[in-house]
């Protein structure tokens, strides 16, 4: 570890505790892999096509440019704060540590239903690649429950995976995502080509809005839309997770806003056209199985063959088990860093670092639990998808609480950059700006109580339609009494991990009894 990293953490109050050993490599490969191309565009391609038609795609450079706006201002905050749990220190910095609890809560307990959420995603993908996956028997009539307790087991078992391979230590962690990355990479490269060589339409089938009949919505086409932007939306975020891993890296002032920027863009490019690619050379866009659970799989399977389709198809399970690996990593280090500072219950049990692994095993397997128990409690495809929605709504909202306080301290005047490192100069306003509008606006989208979202199937229920509204206020609302009760009276530094002495903390050192 240099002087420089050392400091960096005595800045904060705390003494070093995780090992340092992951390169720039590493922390571009968690923050790409977090938001993982193949993941997401192929778990909810259907959903986008199915709402909005193949016109849904613009809302790919849509949410990429809103989601740029966040990640400045992110590489700014990264270069100035490089400490572990990004969003929750980043926002003790800015803002009050009542406000930053709050943004630490959200994010964590929105990471938790997206570690389930990712995981789900073999389901679409393993028995399309061989029967035998499918451990639970379909009877041929409706399928949906088998399916779905299909898809909890194969999460279940890869949330176990992630658990042990974070638990038993960084450096293990970080190999098996870069090297999962790389694979990504290339066989997103090379999927881009096979569906090029297969093109049957011209470019302009992205102004296609489809059999979409929007004819009885108040904003007729653009309320589709809106929509459709859950696909989307649902990929372009986590790529703060190159600056949770700041303790773990080396020089990570430097790296982490370079990691963030290059994880964002790469995403983009390959994804944006995966998407158009495929939208050209599907054989029949009006195929229901395009618009339905099967979606880009069962399209790559009908353009490409059952070979190369199952070879890119192979890549996809390799994407969803490093994405499931980044974003439980990404919350054991959120966890940590809120049980350092005595924030959680059981705070200085979650904290503790394994002297043997290096890591918080302890933060790591609760994490893996909670997921689990998850899956089976929210059995109901419908429930699922109604919390994974959910789990978005919070990160925006969480990203909000950066954002928003930054903000007010660039008015206020009181936001100094790091000097020397990475810095918007005069465009900090503007761009801070556009990323509380588009923030905003977005959470306001995700949340909207639609039908179509959160009460698409029988059995029809208000609550279902209102989740959006009503759950993040419950989490939220019953969190933070919880914390205004009970645990504000307990943070404070535990002392496993408190430096002797704290020039720039003001937050009360605890004993580990």
């Amino acid at each position: 570890m240099t002087s420089t990293d050392s400091q960096d953490i005595d800045e904060f109050g705390y003494k070093p505790s995780l090992v340092r050993s992951l390169g720039s490599f590493h922390t571009f490969a968690a923050g790409i892999s977090y938001i993982s191309i193949l993941t997401g565009t192929f778990q909810l391609f259907y959903f986008g096509l199915g709402s909005g038609g193949p016109a849904y795609w613009w809302s790919w450079p849509m949410v990429f440019v809103g989601q740029l706006m966040v990640a400045l201002c992110f590489c700014e905050l990264a270069a100035r704060f490089p400490v572990a749990g990004s969003i929750y220190n980043w926002t003790k910095r800015l803002s009050s540590p009542h406000t930053a609890w709050l943004a630490g809560w959200t994010m964590l307990t929105a990471s938790i239903v997206s570690i389930a959420a990712v995981a789900l995603a073999l389901q679409a993908t393993l028995p399309e690649l061989w029967s035998g996956f499918q451990f639970i028997p379909m009877s041929g009539d409706d399928d949906t429950g088998a399916q779905a307790l299909n898809g909890v087991i194969l999460a279940a078992l890869l949330i176990v995976f992630t658990t042990a391979v974070n638990a038993f230590g960084t450096k293990l962690m970080a190999q098996i995502n870069a090297a999962g990355v790389f694979i990504e990479l290339i066989a997103a490269v090379l999927l881009i080509v096979l569906l090029a060589i297969n093109i049957v339409r011209g470019p302009q089938i992205v102004f296609d809005t489809g059999s979409i009949d929007a004819s009885g919505r108040p904003l007729g086409y653009a309320g589709a839309f809106l929509v459709a932007m859950f696909a989307s939306l649902y990929v372009m975020y986590g790529f703060d997770t190159a600056s949770s891993l700041a303790e773990e890296s080396h020089d990570p002032r430097r790296n982490a806003p370079k990691a963030i920027l290059r994880a964002l863009f790469f995403s983009f490019l390959l994804g944006g056209l995966i998407l158009l690619f495929a939208l050209m050379s599907a054989p029949d866009l009006a195929d229901p199985a395009f618009s339905s659970l099967g979606g880009l799989q069962a399209l790559i399977l009908a353009v490409l063959g059952p070979v190369g389709g199952s070879v890119i198809l192979v890549a996809v399970v390799i994407a969803v088990v490093v994405c499931a690996l980044a974003v439980h990593a990404a919350a054991i280090r959120l966890a940590f860093a809120m049980s350092r500072d005595n924030n959680l219950p059981g705070g200085t049990t979650l904290c503790t670092i394994s002297p043997r692994f290096g890591t918080p095993v302890v933060a790591s397997v609760a994490i893996g639990v909670i997921a689990i128990v998850l899956l089976f409690v929210t059995f109901s495809p419908q429930i699922y998808t109604v919390v994974t929605s959910i789990a978005i709504i919070m990160i925006y909202t969480a990203y909000l609480l950066v954002t928003v306080p930054l903000l007010l301290k660039r008015l206020r005047g009181q936001w100094q950059p790091r000097e020397g490192a990475f810095s918007l100069g005069r465009w900090g306003v503007p761009v801070n700006v556009l990323a509380v509008l588009w923030g905003g606006f977005m959470t306001v989208n995700l949340a909207w109580p639609r039908n179509e979202v959160y009460n698409a199937t029988e059995p029809f229920h208000w609550y279902l339609q209102w989740g959006g509204v009503l759950l993040p206020g419950v989490i939220l609302g019953v969190g933070f009494a919880y914390y205004w009760t009970i645990q504000r009276h307990k943070t404070g530094v535990v002392a496993a991990h408190a430096r002797e002495t704290s020039p720039e903390s003001t937050t009360p050192v605890v004993g580990e009894a």
